[in-house]
């Protein structure tokens, strides 16, 4: 499998647990596999928790406003995040399947296109591992290759790793 990184080694380096996203050329699926030091059941509720997701969700220096939170089968899900100059940015899904603490399967969708209709498949799975730790592995399935590759150039690998390095100092406080 090839993987696209655009990190410097430096970069690297400040990550407690790295991020490790693939994308294969030519292929609709985005894969990210990332380990947490906390218990499976404290990163799924991070993931599930309106009030905890909006404290990590996006990168650093942006807020997250949450508009609906459903975090059940067949609920839905509205956010908006704002950066330091105030622009605003939507994104919106459906839950088709929350299945605690193992599982989530969700539409994604960021607003900002120019049409709508780029809408991804995804799935989050949580397993847990030995040491009170968590493995959190995400295939995302876009509709085109052309979505898929356009979400890798907008910078999502860089807010998707400050995201992550943001829930592993929150799951840090919360079990203190």
């Amino acid at each position: 499998m090839a993987e696209q990184s655009h990190r410097s080694g430096e970069q690297a380096l400040k990550e407690r647990n790295p991020t490790r996203i693939t994308a294969e050329p030519g292929k609709q699926e985005l894969i990210v596999v990332r380990e947490f030091d906390a218990p499976r059941e404290l990163v799924f509720r991070a993931h599930t928790d309106p009030e905890l997701y909006k404290q990590w969700i996006g990168p650093r220096g942006y807020t997250t406003k949450i508009e609906t939170f459903d975090s059940r089968n067949g609920g839905s899900w509205r956010y908006i995040q704002m950066d330091k100059d105030g622009n605003e940015y939507g994104f919106h899904g459906v839950n088709h399947d929350v299945t605690p603490p193992e599982r989530i399967i969700q539409t994604f969708e960021y607003e900002g296109l120019p049409e709508s209709g780029h809408v991804i498949l995804e799935e989050g799975k949580f397993d847990e591992l030995p040491g009170n730790r968590t493995r959190f592995t995400g295939r995302s399935v876009f509709l085109s290759v052309e979505d898929r590759d356009g979400m890798m150039q907008s910078g999502m690998e860089e807010g998707m790793k400050d995201s992550y390095s943001r829930l592993d100092e929150l799951l840090e406080r919360l079990q203190k």
